[in-house]
């Protein structure tokens, strides 16, 4: 298994797929950086060399934020949206969705399983005769 930008690759998965393992680089991006290192995007990971590797990691480190110091940055972007008091902060502190999704139904994913609430029963007046 390859070791890029602190991330053992899959050997078995083509190189482009496998640089998307990676945090902060996706299919695009992959594909950028490989043109770049002048590697075929049909490799294997497991089939690069020691030179092609050293060759993507520094490709990777000088051109992009990945890992670790892009999960810390988007943390201290949601922090000072949190800080500032501004809508957006407030949907994040609320763990309500941010970017103008309906909630009264869906918004599952950011409110968590269904809490039921018992509300009212409808009084059905029960008119016989």
């Amino acid at each position: 298994m390859p070791r890029i930008a602190g991330v053992d690759v899959p050997n078995e998965k083509r190189v482009v797929i496998a640089l998307t393992y990676i945090h902060g680089i996706g299919p695009t991006a992959s594909r950028r950086i490989l043109k770049e290192a002048g590697i075929d995007e049909s490799f294997r990971a497991g089939k690069l060399t020691e030179d092609e590797v050293t060759r993507l990691a520094g490709i990777i480190d000088r051109d992009f934020v990945v890992e670790g110091q892009l999960r810390r940055q988007v943390q201290q972007s949601i922090a000072r949206l949190r800080d500032i008091g501004c809508y957006r902060g407030l949907r994040h502190r609320r763990g309500l969705p941010v970017r103008g999704q309906r909630t009264r139904t869906n918004a599952r994913t950011r409110k968590g399983p269904r809490k039921t609430v018992a509300g009212k029963k409808g009084v059905k007046e029960m008119h016989r005769g």
